[in-house]
Order: C-alpha cells, then sequence, then structure tokens
C-alpha cells in the first residue's frame, strides 16, 4: 500500500464529515485501526483496505493513490463500464458530445486568461 493511504482515508472522511468511528461503523474496521492508518503508524491489509474502499465507494487504485484508476470514484468506473458495453453508433455519438464539451471548456479557459 502506498504511505499516502493515511492521508487519502482522511482526506476522504473529513470530505464526508465522518469521524473515525463513523468510518468504523460504515466499513466495519475499527476507530483505533483507523487512527494508526491515518498517523501512518500501521498499512491497511487488502481485506481492510477494500472495506475502507468500500465505505467511500472509492476504487482501491484511489484509496492507495496508484494506478490508471487512481483519480476515479466507482460512480464514474461504472458509468465507463457502461459505454463500452453500447453499440458503436451510440459510443460514437456519447464521445462526440463529451469532447466538444471538453474543447468548449478549455476554450473558455483559454480566453479568460
Amino acid at each position: 500500500m502506498a504511505v499516502n493511504t493515511g492521508k487519502i482515508i482522511t482526506e476522504l472522511r473529513k470530505q464526508k464529515a465522518w469521524s473515525q468511528m463513523d468510518l468504523a461503523t460504515q466499513s466495519a474496521v475499527s476507530r483505533e485501526m483507523i487512527g494508526k492508518y491515518e498517523r501512518g503508524e500501521a498499512v491497511p491489509s487488502i481485506e481492510a483496505a477494500k472495506k475502507i474502499a468500500d465505505a467511500f465507494a472509492v476504487s482501491l487504485d484511489y484509496l492507495v493513490g496508484e494506478g490508471i484508476n487512481a483519480s476515479f470514484d466507482k460512480k464514474n468506473i461504472k458509468r465507463l463500464q457502461d459505454i463500452e458495453k453500447l453499440d458503436t453508433d451510440t459510443k460514437e455519438k456519447i464521445y462526440f458530445v463529451i469532447d466538444n464539451i471538453i474543447q468548449n471548456v478549455k476554450a473558455k479557459k483559454a480566453f479568460a486568461s
């Protein structure tokens, strides 16, 4: 597990306005261990990390800050998986719309600078 896993757990917990006890309840991992993870005194086992990731609805990659999907939450990963299941014509239309929106946002930022 990455060294910054404790920081990521702390950030996710604060984003949800959860106490360590709230996270312990949601993940079935003890509050004491969550405190140790956050302070960098211990590294979660894969099983504990999976429980914590599930409680936050993020991937393990995201929780440990590694991998190609580290910046995606489970909702976005699910969306991408759903798009991939569509027929080619529908996918092309979706990506056309997405590409145009991204291009517009980038153009607006460029002109605003």
